[in-house]
């Protein structure tokens, strides 16, 4: 059974957190909508960051609470109320670093001016009870009912991502070698969509991370995390190395039409290796990774027999060749036969 999508599974659970933080404060007579709102602002992406910054709200709704009362007290309900309420919040909270409760804690205080009419003691001590109402069901809530669980999503992001890189390996060689009056824009665009798959991906190990110490599950999994991890490092630095090549200026290429046409034989099934991660040939990756660097290395005497002794600035087909040698290892080091597990996994 497939999993709930991320934003489908918090809409669901802070439905699920209303109703009962509404359903616990009628059930002891108090107003519920200050629970519900900090029920709303409690459902966080990980349990762990749930009761970190539920830590954070609850003081910060004390002190918004404490001014809606000092202020009412002293000037009753009037637009001064209001606005002392809210700045003198706001400046605690902030010398305090209460970043996380600083929200819930200004409306909490600004709500309280219009509802509190009398009783002003026994009235802050309820909101300091609904408060901790919305805390408590709204992170049981995120504990028990669709716990976070990033894994898949973490698996399926980083084969996209190879997939994705190996397009782009391919297109961008293509570019170099055979339309070199092609428009670069749309590479550079490809590799900062990349990269922004990238950081979407370390954010959810992120996310995963925080919770290693409240679910089992992933603790056993600590492993497969790192590993994980280390296939995004790998890719990151692939995005880097390709972003690097966009940036040589290849107009002046003197390599051959049968020279050119090994390369892009050699950048196609390093592509397909990305591409299909299952059927990757550690031999076969070796073997074009010798051609290459044969390659690579006859260039080289080239360059220390030119009419130049010592250049100072190396050839663009030198930097070809040594970037297309870095993405080799770089993509054998990603087929670790460890992490070769987890690719096809994602693909079940």
């Amino acid at each position: 059974m497939r999993s709930f999508h991320f934003s489908g599974s918090r809409i669901v659970k802070t439905g699920i957190a209303i109703f009962l933080t509404a359903v616990i404060c009628e059930w002891f007579g108090w107003p519920p909508v200050f629970a519900v709102i900090t029920a709303i602002v409690t459902i966080e992406p990980t349990v762990s960051d749930s009761i970190k910054k539920g830590l954070v709200r609850f003081p910060a709704s004390a002190i918004g609470s404490a001014f809606a009362v000092l202020f009412i007290t002293l000037f009753g309900n009037s637009p001064i109320t209001y606005t002392l309420a809210a700045v003198s919040t706001i400046l605690v909270c902030y010398k305090f670093n209460l970043h996380a409760g600083l929200l819930v804690a200004t409306l909490t205080s600004v709500a309280m001016v219009e509802v509190i009419h009398d009783h002003v003691l026994i009235s802050f001590f309820i909101r300091l009870g609904t408060t901790t109402i919305g805390l408590l069901v709204s992170t049981a809530v995120n504990m028990l009912v669709f716990p976070p669980n990033y894994r898949a999503d973490i698996l399926k992001s980083i084969q996209s991502i190879s997939e994705r890189a190996g397009t782009m390996l391919e297109h961008t060689f293509h570019t170099i070698l055979f339309n070199s009056d092609a428009n670069r824009q749309e590479d550079q665009e490809l590799v900062k969509r990349l990269t922004t798959e990238i950081r979407k991906t370390e954010k959810l190990i992120h996310y995963h991370r925080d919770d290693f110490s409240l679910y089992p599950w992933v603790r056993e999994r600590e492993a497969e995390l790192r590993m994980a991890e280390r296939q995004l490092l790998f890719l990151h630095n692939l995005e880097f190395h390709l972003d690097a090549l966009l940036r040589i200026p290849f107009h002046s290429i003197k390599w051959s039409p049968a020279e050119r046409n090994i390369i892009m034989h050699a950048v196609t099934e390093l592509a397909n290796d990305l591409q299909n991660s299952n059927e990757y040939n550690h031999e076969k990756h070796q073997h074009q990774l010798k051609i290459i660097a044969d390659f690579f290395w006859e260039d080289s005497k080239g360059v220390t027999t030119s009419d130049a002794l010592h250049p100072t600035l190396f050839p663009p087909e030198f930097k070809i060749l040594y970037e297309l040698i870095t993405i080799y290892d770089l993509v054998d080091k990603f087929f670790d036969p460890n992490s070769v597990k987890i690719t096809k996994e994602a693909a079940e």
